[in-house]
């Protein structure tokens, strides 16, 4: 049976990127994060920090769709 795994990195070099934005968001939104396992951040921190990113993405996806 064929594996579904849907953790396939699709741009592997994005992953850095991605590390750097993630701390840039918690600190703006004021989460502390340090490097590596943050296995006792709360649910409710985590949220702040993945929403802020993908809102800041979509913003700067839409941006460039205007400047098109």
């Amino acid at each position: 049976m064929a594996s579904n795994n849907s953790n396939i990195k699709v741009v592997p070099e994005a992953m850095d990127a991605l590390e750097k934005f993630k701390y840039e968001v918690a600190s703006e939104v004021g989460v502390n994060l340090k490097q590596g396992y943050n296995g006792n951040l709360s649910s409710k921190d985590a949220g702040k920090i993945g929403g802020n990113m993908v809102r800041k993405m979509i913003q700067q996806a839409e941006n460039n769709m205007i400047g098109k």
